[in-house]
């Protein structure tokens, strides 16, 4: 009997899988968090014998050839990709075996051009496919990450290597993407935890539209993706080094002071009301939640020194990982406490958090300046009529564009404008943060611009 375990990055959007025969495992897109891996190996008693990359990653930095490194299995890698170690290659068709498991390679390119599938045989019988950034659920993984001048051709491959699955493989087989769950990876959002290849045929795009239909909406559904996208996929090519998070140095309230008078970014973990309610001065408030890796990878300019104040010292342990997920190592320093005692005797900066409701009233007794801080998507299908468009991860260039006084921020949920109300809190603004799902807006009596 064959097992397949899900080791879910939430943060990411991103699945790996550990399959087992119940001697040996294969894992497959491993992040580079090992211990959650190694936990598995040794509750189960478990040999590793293989580690599977579907293709070079661009949205994390891969544990695939650390984890090889120290179990000694074979690190398989398409033969396509240009890499800096060595590795066991692959190409369409060839077998990968691992105890009573059959793993063949199936050429899937369009989410890279050289990016791989596996179909896992069980008694003779294909089981399973893991698809990585091909077949998602309800969607496929985007093209454009190598640049503009390959996208159209990898969004017609993606098209071809979709429906390749589909026909190649029996319906019943279940499908394990690594996109899709969230991540930026995705072309169009994915919908359902689980999926097979039967279910596919009915909801994927690529299965259910013509080649044209299907490029034309993938084409127009791009945005923009994470700044920190274009360090991952060269990491990865020359291999990752071995990483294990270890406590940044402590910081006390000067030492703290000094580093954001430098111009240094020092970011607040701690919860977006909290940080509206009492903050220091030139600090940015990033929520350590699901978001909290993919906006600061995002926003940070790459390799700047990073210093980070938490309630805790589990909880910069744990932005620590999050962090370091993407290549962000190690941390310049860390302020564990509470935020008054950081401050030293320095004023807190707050400012305040407001929902919907309260906006509409407010724009109906007088004129409000409104910043809507989401994607160029999302503002497409709807909007506050009247609101400033900047997206939050252009707003650090387009910050003289922001008008003085008053300003309500919103976007989607309340976590990206809870940032860019961090960004733009100074003398002369007054910033209110809508911490509320942009969905509530029309129940709540805002006037909003539809499609």
């Amino acid at each position: 009997m064959i097992d397949v375990h899900t080791i879910e990055t939430k943060s990411l959007g991103d699945r790996s899988y550990l399959v087992t025969d119940g001697e040996v495992a294969v894992v497959i897109d491993p992040q580079r968090d090992l211990d959650r891996i190694f936990g598995l190996v040794e509750t189960k008693g478990l040999q590793v014998t293989h580690v599977l990359e579907t293709h070079v990653h661009n949205d994390y930095v891969s544990g695939g050839l650390e984890l090889a490194r120290r179990t000694g299995a074979a690190y398989v890698v398409s033969a396509g990709d240009d890499v800096a170690f060595d590795r066991t290659p692959v190409s369409d068709g060839d077998v990968v075996k691992a105890g009573s498991m059959r793993l063949t390679v199936l050429h899937t390119a369009g989410h890279t051009h050289h990016h791989v599938s596996y179909a896992l045989e069980d008694a003779g019988i294909t089981t399973a496919v893991f698809t990585g950034g091909s077949m998602l659920f309800g969607s496929t993984g985007r093209t454009d990450l190598l640049g503009p001048e390959h996208t159209d051709a990898l969004t017609h491959a993606q098209f071809h290597s979709v429906r390749r699955l589909a026909h190649d493989l029996p319906a019943g087989a279940q499908v394990y993407p690594t996109h899709g769950f969230g991540s930026f990876c995705s072309a169009t959002p994915t919908s359902g935890d689980s999926s097979t290849i039967g279910q596919q045929g009915k909801s994927n795009p690529a299965l259910t539209q013509d080649e044209g239909a299907y490029v034309q909406q993938l084409l127009a559904g791009l945005d923009a993706y994470p700044a920190y996208y274009a360090q991952m996929g060269p990491i990865n090519a020359r291999g990752a080094e071995a990483w294990e998070p270890s406590p940044p140095a402590r910081l006390q309230a000067s030492a703290l002071r000094q580093r954001i008078d430098a111009g240094e970014w020092v970011v607040d973990l701690r919860d977006r009301t909290a940080f509206a309610a009492g903050h220091i001065a030139g600090t940015l408030g990033f929520e350590l939640s699901d978001n909290f890796v993919t906006y600061v990878g995002w926003l940070m300019p790459w390799e700047a020194p990073l210093t980070v104040i938490g309630e805790s010292a589990d909880q910069v342990a744990d932005a620590s990982r999050e962090l370091g997920r993407i290549g962000i190592d190690r941390l310049a320093g860390a302020a564990v406490g509470d935020i008054d005692e950081l401050a030293g005797d320095e004023t807190l900066r707050s400012h305040r958090v407001a929902d919907f409701a309260t906006l509409a009233k407010e724009m109906t007794d007088r004129p409000v300046q409104v910043m809507d801080a989401r994607r160029n998507d999302e503002r497409a299908d709807g909007h506050v009529t009247g609101s400033q468009h900047i997206p939050v991860h252009e707003l650090a260039d387009r910050i003289d564009e922001v008008p003085e006084g008053e300003l309500w921020v919103y976007c989607g949920s309340g976590y990206r404008a809870a940032i860019a109300a961090s960004m733009l809190d100074r003398p002369g603004r007054d910033v209110v943060l809508v911490n509320e799902d942009y969905e509530a807006a029309a129940g709540a009596g805002v006037q909003l611009t539809e499609r």
